[in-house]
């Protein structure tokens, strides 16, 4: 076999020839394959003689199966032969297929990128350094008094404040017509809350209760309900109730029966232990992608656009995943966000290509450095997994077997130590 490869960018042309020997080898392999397959009276599997098998199923069926059989094998010995990473299936330019003739087949296909790697040793990027701050601990004090608090009644003449709870009864139109999911009674707002359609809840501050009034707002674009989207609707709205949320007072005492700790400034020091962990975590986390983030701007290479939409298909099925984890559906997703498949695509595609940026350019690192991934680090990995969702690792071990995904552990552990090069040597 004979193999010309003419490459323009990262899109290659592979001019294949085979012998005519192999081409006849491969008619005799298609006719052994159809004589197992199919059933033809008065013969047993496979041992109907070829002009029987042509005369039921068509010369060129045969013919067919011949040439899928031999340009296939033709095919993936010219990519490994020439060394060829394809990222997409290759696509018949043409060809010449006879039997006792010479194959010669025309193939496109797309290749994996190679990037020309820029400095990625001794960068040096601004550590932005998180501060937690008074007024971040008291905020989070106030969550857990927020978890206690009551609801009271305001006073009559009361009127409604932004984070007070108005009870109010609603009833929708859009056009004249009411719609579903228009009407309530005695639904607890809380004002501020962003639960309503936007404009809703400001229209109620400075009401009080026993007022009535129009609340025209209009849906957005991107409602979830598709008749309603961007139409325009009048509520018409009763004030029943105004409540106030009573917080419980930050004493030692309701400390000590809420909390691990005993004082007020215990819970606040553990407060800030806690974020202040939190924040150097997130402080290293955001130093070490900015590193990464430098050395992937000074790599140069173009990225094929089949590879950016796979790597959409993997995010959206990753999500489709975690909504059937929690007992939810794609399609009711799409529905609630107002968006169709293709929007969703588009959505991702930004996050999509800087993560094929991001893993070519780990990847060429890698081979620069000549980096290797032994079984210590396959070992450290699959336990590290199998304590994170508090599994056996013989379970871990057992599922990575049956989604076949070996390939990609081992590639994220590579990625992983090509990383640390760059981060490592940091200035």
């Amino acid at each position: 076999m004979n193999v010309q490869v003419t490459r323009e960018g990262n899109e290659a042309t592979l001019h294949i020839t085979a012998p005519a020997a192999d081409v006849n080898k491969g008619f005799k392999q298609a006719v052994a394959k159809i004589a197992n397959e199919v059933k033809i009276p008065g013969f047993r599997k496979g041992k109907a003689p070829r002009q029987i098998i042509e005369m039921h199923y068509g010369k060129d069926s045969v013919k067919q199966e011949a040439f899928e059989l031999i340009a296939n094998k033709a095919y993936s010995e010219a990519v490994e032969q020439e060394k060829l990473v394809p990222v997409s299936d290759p696509k018949m330019d043409k060809y010449t297929f006879e039997e006792n003739k010479d194959l010669d087949m025309n193939l496109k296909v797309t290749l994996r990128p190679e990037p020309e790697l820029g400095e990625y040793k001794g960068l040096h990027v601004d550590k932005k350094e998180i501060k937690v701050t008074d007024e971040e601990v008291d905020k989070a004090v106030n969550e857990l008094r927020n978890r206690h608090a009551k609801m009271v009644a305001a006073p009559a003449d009361a009127i409604i404040e932004k984070g007070d709870f108005a009870v109010i009864d609603f009833a929708g139109t859009v056009d004249g017509e009411p719609f579903s999911g228009g009407e309530g009674k005695g639904y607890p707002l809380e004002v501020g809350s962003g639960s309503f359609i936007p404009g809703f809840e400001d229209q109620l501050i400075g009401l009080k209760k026993g007022d009535a009034t129009d609340v025209d707002v209009t849906f957005p674009e991107t409602y979830f309900v598709k008749e309603l989207a961007g139409k325009e609707a009048v509520f018409k709205v009763n004030i029943q109730e105004v409540k106030h949320k009573e917080l419980p007072e930050l004493t030692d005492e309701y400390v000590a029966a809420n909390t691990d700790v005993k004082t007020v400034a215990e819970l606040k020091a553990e407060y800030r232990k806690q974020m202040e962990a939190a924040a150097a975590e997130d402080t290293k986390n955001m130093y070490e992608k900015d590193l990464v983030d430098t050395a992937v701007k000074n790599a140069k290479f173009e990225i094929p656009g089949v590879m950016i939409e796979d790597k959409i298909s993997q995010m959206i099925e990753e999500m489709k995943l975690s909504l059937e984890s929690r007992k939810m559906s794609l399609e009711s997703y799409l529905q609630y966000t107002g968006m169709d498949m293709a929007k969703l695509r588009e959505a991702q595609k930004a996050r999509a290509e800087e993560a094929v940026r991001t893993d070519l350019v780990l990847d060429a690192i890698a081979k620069k450095e000549n980096i290797q991934v032994d079984m210590k680090d396959v070992d450290a990995e699959i336990k590290a997994i199998a304590d994170q969702h508090g599994a056996s690792v013989q379970d871990v071990k057992s599922i990575i077997k049956g989604n076949n995904t070996m390939g990609l552990l081992l590639a994220n552990i590579l990625r992983r130590k090509a990383a640390h090069v760059v981060i490592d040597s940091a200035k």
